[in-house]
């Protein structure tokens, strides 16, 4: 009877401590690992970006790896192929959430698609990190699960309007935008960038997510004599809208957004690209004399020894930096519940010198904006150093 009583006890035990890891299991944790899922295009036109985000994701999850991983566990990366389209995202993104097997989602990419999957992580209470996208609708304080990396598309687009009007006297703005949320929220800074110097673009021309066809666009745009074109798009319609243009000798200055990509971009276009200026949220990441750089530099050749750095990657990287530092403050009692706890408790971030600033009204860790430019060669550089201070160009409250 006695034995009988010992067998019932510890079968009650093993059932009872059983259903605890398999619930902290079903959340993405176990006592040896942690799972994330990274929902992005990682197919088609935008594929750049997606596969972009998920070196940088990986450099950074296998260089903790390899020093034991975050209280002993491992972290592992999966990804999904949403192929910039929304619903495939949502799809994409319930069926994760449904099956519950990883702790957050982390590096999404897009407006469009973050538009229709960010409410699902917030009605799920799954925490949503680093979208690789500088929507404003992101940057609500009230989404108290969504933490974002990098500058908001208002402040990008603040700094091409000081550069072209305030420091290159053009009056005339044209703009090429994809004809979605993405696009949209790039024309709104730039109408807001333009309205408070008194101006409107003088041509607004649009085309279709996922396709090339910007030749009406850019025909409306030059015929209204444009002294500068600005382009909210992906690196293939906008490489194809520069090509053309160098083809018809429509010559205008060409600024373009971060989420374009950039080595996609320059690697579609070579030298045909010379003189076009890409805006950018992460610091050079050839620039091995910054900390933070240098480390990312040998954190990507452990993982993918032949790849080159890049400013998606580096963003990919830093994103994956801050998913870590959630987990060191969660403590090894990982729950989501308490992970999202501690990315909401997140204040200054100190990532080998660079420094995230996160807030009770601000889940942006990053303000800065840098200009770069495509060389006569077909590389990238920083932007001359005549050009104005760009970390000076964001107006008050943007990105925040």
């Amino acid at each position: 009877m006695r034995f009988g009583k010992v067998l019932t006890i510890a079968t009650l035990c093993t059932a009872f401590f059983g259903s605890v890891g398999t619930a902290a299991a079903q959340q993405g944790v176990t006592s040896s690992e942690v799972r994330f899922a990274q929902v992005a295009a990682l197919e088609g036109p935008a594929a750049a970006l997606g596969t972009g985000m998920n070196l940088g994701l990986k450099a950074a999850f296998e260089e903790v790896n390899r020093a034991g991983g975050v209280a002993g566990r491992k972290l592992v990366l999966e990804a999904f192929d949403d192929g910039y389209e929304p619903a495939k995202s949502i799809e994409q993104t319930r069926g994760v959430i449904e099956k519950d097997a990883h702790l957050a989602l982390i590096g999404p990419v897009g407006t469009p698609t973050s538009a229709a999957t960010q409410p699902l992580a917030t009605a799920a209470g799954w925490p949503f990190i680093g979208p690789f996208t500088g929507a404003g609708f992101l940057r609500d304080p009230r989404l108290g699960n969504v933490f974002n990396l990098r500058a908001s598309y208002d402040a990008e687009t603040e700094t091409w309007i000081r550069l072209l009007v305030d420091e290159r006297a053009h009056k005339r703005i044209g703009i090429l935008y994809q004809d979605d949320a993405f696009g949209r929220a790039g024309l709104k800074g730039v109408e807001a960038a333009l309205g408070r110097r008194g101006l409107s673009p003088v041509a607004r021309g649009a085309y279709t997510r996922n396709t090339l066809a910007v030749k009406a666009a850019l025909l409306d745009i030059r015929r209204a004599g444009a002294e500068a074109v600005v382009m909210v798009g992906a690196y293939k319609p906008v490489a194809e809208f520069i090509r053309v243009s160098r083809k018809i000798e429509f010559t205008p200055d060409l600024v373009t957004i971060s989420f374009v990509g950039t080595d996609a971009l320059v690697g579609e276009l070579g030298r045909d690209g010379a003189g076009v200026i890409i805006s950018q949220v992460v610091p050079y990441p050839m620039d091995t004399a910054t900390p933070v750089v240098a480390r990312y530099t040998e954190a990507l050749k452990a993982v993918a020894p032949e790849a080159h750095p890049s400013f998606i990657s580096l963003e990919g990287y830093l994103v994956g930096r801050l998913a870590i530092a959630g987990l060191e403050a969660a403590g090894p009692q990982l729950t989501r519940e308490s992970y999202l706890a501690a990315l909401k408790g997140l204040t200054d971030v100190d990532i080998d010198g660079l420094v995230l600033h996160f807030g009770e009204n601000d889940n942006q860790g990053l303000d800065e904006v840098f200009l770069t430019q495509i060389s006569p060669e077909g590389t990238i550089a920083p932007l001359a150093p005549d050009a104005p201070d760009a970390a000076d160009c964001a107006p008050q409250g943007a990105g925040g």
